[in-house]
């Protein structure tokens, strides 16, 4: 049976949640607040964690970055702000996806079984390529260190997942929507906007200090990585 960690403030909702995600056949535990969800984290292993972003104690976002330091379990947001700011500090910090209140539990479940199948065929990935290269630029999969030329680059976890997305698909013209499922575990399509600030940052860490064109703009359908002297391509 899949755990999943529930840290909601809100006790009427967090026991929604957990009746219906108990119905649906996970075991869960609640926390209501931050201190008390990194407790249980450590103590009570789980599968995924629903975490709510304004928290007593420590907030969302600090949680989030937290259990990040030690864990890769899948965590989804549940926040009640519909910022864009808010929501990409909270994946900048290392959560998987998110969901504004209020929302449909069919929607949530969903999003749930997306993201523990995604960190399931990650976890249990074997073969293929574990380092990655484009010219100077270099992506240990397993290390989750990039390289140019051999100089360390620093990139958040959200950043890492993106280009490595690109990077497995080199040459090839990737849409948005398809970033935004493969990257963030989003099964619609919508919020593509958080997709072009990530590009933007990819590109603020690797095209502008290095003077190269590495994400190229494709009009009407994407992004492709591709590396080119700066200045060849768009």
């Amino acid at each position: 049976m899949q755990k999943i960690l529930v840290v909601e403030d809100e006790k009427k909702l967090a026991r929604y949640l957990q009746l219906e995600l108990t119905h649906e056949g996970y075991e869960i535990r609640l926390a209501h607040d931050g201190r008390a969800a990194l407790a249980a984290h450590e103590e009570w292993p789980c599968d995924l964690i629903l975490l709510d972003l304004m928290l007593p104690e420590l907030s969302g976002i600090e949680v989030c970055r937290r259990i990040r330091q030690k864990s890769s379990v899948p965590i989804i947001m549940l926040t009640a702000k519909d910022d864009v700011s808010d929501k990409v500090m909270g994946l900048d910090m290392g959560a998987d996806d998110y969901m504004t209140k209020p929302f449909a539990i069919e929607e949530l479940l969903a999003r749930i079984r997306v993201a523990l199948k995604r960190h399931a065929e990650d976890g249990g990935r074997a073969g293929g390529e574990r380092t990655l290269t484009e010219g100077p630029l270099s992506l240990d999969r397993d290390s989750r260190e990039v390289t140019f030329g051999g100089e360390d680059i620093q990139l958040t976890k959200k950043e890492f997942d993106l280009l490595e997305y690109l990077m497995l698909n080199r040459n090839v013209a990737i849409n948005r929507n398809e970033l935004l499922d493969k990257v963030w575990g989003y099964s619609y399509a919508g919020d593509t906007n958080v997709v072009d600030v990530y590009i933007r940052y990819l590109r603020c860490k690797l095209d502008d200090p290095f003077h190269v064109k590495l994400i190229h703009t494709v009009r009407g359908v994407g992004y492709l990585l591709r590396l080119e002297e700066s200045g060849e391509g768009e």
